[in-house]
């Protein structure tokens, strides 16, 4: 078997006393796509902050590209090649569209994806381009947030939850893209309480449940019943 892009390895994780996750580990193949499902406080959001840097896990390791980051900053961890797009797109406000795209590209990592390559994949974003993110709608806010995180050249993108609060034609939509992006030669770890899509998305499926990965298997082998055992814990 060949060597996994990221590999995250029996990581703990905590919120002061409070124990996230306990042993949690996951393996990412380059051009995959992994979704990670479960319920509110499951410990998903926290296991991709673990990824990204902007947490670090008391114990385990986390290695990307045969390198442990499980110490690194989050500014590091990007100059590596692991972007996120946040819960919530996380915009800057004050600033224009454009303004908040070339943010992504602080890291300077060589690449394909520049302002050019970021507009043909999201034409509306061209159109706005002057317009304050405010100004767009939310689903145009999330693919906004995709563009600036590819803009970081990454080869790995952490998508938390970007199905929220998005009517289902428009997450077709972005989910219609982000295949596009992973034909582009980058892995994808998505986040979704979404299991539907979820399991439309991705090739191979963890479920968290308290803070454990209750179940874990290739998409089109998961039975709902599985899916709804492990997700719910009964």
């Amino acid at each position: 078997m060949s060597e996994p892009l990221l590999e995250v390895d029996s990581i703990d994780a905590f919120y002061g006393d409070f124990h996230a996750l306990a042993g949690v580990s996951l393996r990412v193949g380059a051009g995959q796509v992994v979704a990670v499902i479960g319920a509110n406080g499951a410990g998903k959001s926290t296991l991709l902050r673990s990824m990204s840097g902007l947490m670090h896990p008391r114990r385990g390791a986390i290695r990307f590209e045969g390198a442990n980051i499980s110490r690194m900053p989050a500014f590091d961890v990007v100059k590596a090649g692991v972007a996120m797009v946040p819960e919530g797109r996380r915009l800057f406000p004050s600033l224009s569209v454009e303004e908040n795209l070339l943010i992504g590209a602080q890291s300077r990592r060589a690449g394909p994806w520049t302002l050019t390559r970021v507009y043909e994949l999201f034409p509306v974003l061209a159109e706005r381009r002057h317009l304050p993110a405010t100004a767009l709608s939310g689903g145009q806010q999330q693919m906004a947030a995709i563009g600036r995180a590819l803009m970081a050249n990454p080869t790995l993108l952490l998508c938390d939850e970007i199905s929220l609060g998005l009517a289902p034609i428009i997450l077709r939509e972005i989910y219609a893209r982000l295949s596009e992006i992973v034909r582009e030669g980058i892995s994808v770890i998505a986040v979704e309480q979404d299991i539907v899509q979820a399991l439309r998305a991705a090739s191979y499926v963890y479920c968290l449940q308290e803070g454990r990965v209750a179940l874990q298997g290739r998409a089109a082998q998961l039975t709902r019943a599985d899916i709804s055992a492990a997700y719910f814990g009964v």
